[in-house]
């Protein structure tokens, strides 16, 4: 079976690439702009540009995907309020650029659009664990992007057959995560104290937050399955249901840590639409595809916390 992904060199998709080449008979493409970009070893780099309907027409001639992992885009809330045009350009213009490609080409692959949760934005008001049938509210121009990639989707699903499966994924953590997002923030300032690189002070964002974490070898896991036993032209949450307080996971680095810490905020850390509430329901996955999370939480922020140790 041959695979390309796009954003193969990123957090979620390196691990997609390690649980691919796991697999007996699968050969991995990841799309590359550089011939220098990083891919897993073992991943076959093909060069294109993910902007350009005829650099996609070119690659899929090229690779003949049986299944294509679409992860790449601007994949930062914050980011997205600094450039809005640049997110959209991104993260629209790619899905585009890729689905019109296989369209053109004629393309049998299954087709994976990697959604987000921020899809929902303000339906996270509502009490309950959100199910795939919420309103679809975004409060930020990532979460519009996603949902337009969404759209797109479903649209060259309806019109043209394509065999595309959507995702929403909750909050996904674990290694290899850009230190910008809040566990691994939490961990490496943890690591730079115990290494006396840091004075004995953690600056937070919003604690009170309640968010729905699963470690990113699960949510790879789910977007396998998910092309593998999903069905055409469905969407789904990719999540643990379970809530937790960002201040839980603190609560967590503070215990294992040998040293005496303070607690600061920083508002440069808050959003500007941050929802109070962020919490999956995933019981449609688990129908379809018998998917559910394997690491446990602790497991995960431990080994967060190791990678970030093992930098020093």
């Amino acid at each position: 079976m041959r695979v390309l992904i796009t954003g193969a060199t990123g957090f979620v998709g390196r691990h997609l690439s390690i649980l691919a080449l796991s697999r007996k008979g699968t050969r991995v493409y990841g799309l590359v702009r550089r011939s220098s970009d990083d891919l897993v070893r073992g991943a076959v780099p093909v060069r294109g540009d993910l902007l350009s309907k005829k650099s996609m027409i070119d690659v899929l001639l090229k690779v003949r995907p049986d299944r294509i992992y679409h992860l790449a885009g601007q994949a930062s809330v914050a980011r997205s309020w600094k450039d809005p045009k640049m997110t959209l350009d991104v993260n629209v213009g790619g899905t585009r650029a890729l689905l019109e490609a296989a369209h053109r080409t004629g393309s049998k692959a299954r087709i994976l659009i990697c959604g987000s949760a921020d899809e929902y934005g303000a339906s996270a008001r509502r009490r309950g664990k959100i199910t795939e049938n919420f309103p679809l509210k975004p409060v930020s121009p990532y979460g519009v992007s996603k949902l337009a990639q969404s759209i797109l989707g479903l649209h060259y699903f309806s019109t043209y057959g394509l065999w595309v499966v959507r995702t929403r994924a909750f909050n996904h953590i674990g290694p290899g995560q850009r230190a910008h997002f809040v566990v691994p923030s939490f961990a490496r300032q943890i690591a730079d104290i115990s290494a006396g690189m840091q004075k004995p002070e953690i600056k937070v964002g919003n604690l009170a937050a309640v968010r729905d974490f699963t470690d990113v070898r699960d949510v790879v896991r789910a977007y396998w399955l998910a092309l593998e036993k999903g069905k055409a032209g469905e969407v789904y949450n990719v999540c643990s249901g379970r809530p937790r307080r960002v201040a839980e996971i603190l609560r967590f680095y503070l215990r294992v840590s040998s040293v005496k810490i303070k607690v600061s905020q920083d508002r440069s850390r808050l959003r500007a639409s941050d929802m109070p509430r962020l919490v999956g329901d995933a019981r449609k996955l688990a129908r379809d595809t018998r998917w559910k999370p394997r690491v446990r939480f602790e497991t995960t922020l431990r080994d967060v916390l190791n990678e970030a140790k093992g930098r020093k």
